[in-house]
């Protein structure tokens, strides 16, 4: 094939998932959320189960009228939003669906880029917060910058546990190299990654920056139409890439039977098992208050991280 052509199918194909994936999960959150809550109204739109929801929606956004607030800064204040999504979908670039080389670019530095990449969410958050002209957006982008920059630390150390553990930074090399005993070698890792991955992304509890109760809805207070629909967009692309990297660095992304033919199928259902607890403990957990969102932070994930990251530098030197 072509190398203008095998470049073209990988870069589309990332794309599509990127289109398709989010949507998929957003859809699966009405209906768990109604099943959960006992909420009748997702379920009625098209007839049968509610098919039509997410669709519904769509239709809605894009009718709203797009408001700019007369002293916004307009350029930054359009651009955030694109800001916002742009990360996640270089992210997909670099994470494996599967043996055989199947990944849109298999990078030596897969992890640190895609950790690197993670950290601009912050300036999406900062950009629509600033630009709106808005104390509760200010208010909400200065709590989502504070909660981003802590989340960061646990997440690079818990990351730098497994990457340790598999002796690469290669995604596709960790997969390789992992094992099912990893499941209660790296369990706090995961966890502390999980954990940070949530408040990374600020889905519940972690929704702190956007607290509707106190901020209208933070540094998204000023937007609508197309512009809010890419902010919640965003949100369910971090749950895919969250899901995705939980599945790579500790679950064994495509391991299971019959991988060499199915390992694509195998990292699909464990990222979506993994939004389906996302989309869990949104409905579960109330959201945290600002003490004790960095407390979990700094008191427990960080040590936690620090002590896996001893555990398996101990493992590796007497193996």
């Amino acid at each position: 094939m072509p190398l203008w052509l095998d470049l073209t199918v990988r870069v589309g194909a990332v794309v599509a998932a990127f289109l398709v994936l989010p949507l998929v999960v957003g859809q699966a959150e009405h209906k768990v959320m109604a099943h959960m809550q006992g909420r009748l109204g997702p379920m009625y739109a098209g007839a049968f189960h509610g098919w039509a929801q997410l669709v519904a929606d769509g239709v809605k956004f894009v009718q709203k009228e797009d408001i700019t607030p007369r002293d916004a800064d307009r350029r930054v204040f359009q651009l955030a939003p694109l800001v916002a999504l742009f990360p996640y979908l270089v992210v997909l670039l670099a994470i494996p669906l599967g043996p055989g080389g199947l990944v849109a670019q298999a990078l030596d530095v897969g992890l640190f880029f895609v950790l690197a990449v993670l950290g601009v969410g912050v300036v999406a958050v900062l950009m629509s917060a600033w630009a709106s002209a808005n104390k509760y957006s200010l208010l909400g982008g200065l709590r989502g910058a504070a909660q981003l920059l802590g989340y960061e630390l646990p997440l690079v150390l818990s990351a730098a546990s497994v990457a340790m553990a598999a002796g690469t930074l290669s995604l596709p090399g960790i997969v390789e190299a992992w094992s099912p005993w990893w499941l209660l070698w790296q369990a706090p890792a995961a966890l502390v990654f999980f954990v940070s991955g949530l408040a990374e992304i600020r889905r519940p509890p972690f929704d702190m920056p956007i607290a509707d109760s106190e901020l209208v809805f933070g540094y998204m207070t000023e937007y609508s139409g197309l512009r809010f629909a890419f902010f919640l967009l965003a949100e369910y692309v971090g749950i895919v890439v969250i899901a995705a990297l939980t599945t790579v660095l500790f679950l064994g992304g495509w391991h299971g039977p019959a991988a060499e033919q199915l390992g694509w199928l195998w990292t699909l259902l464990k990222v979506f098992a993994v939004s389906f607890v996302i989309i869990w403990l949104r409905v579960t957990y109330p959201r945290l208050r600002e003490d004790q969102l960095q407390r979990l932070c700094w008191l427990v994930l960080v040590p936690v991280a620090l002590g896996q990251l001893v555990l398996t530098a101990a493992v590796k030197v007497a193996l």
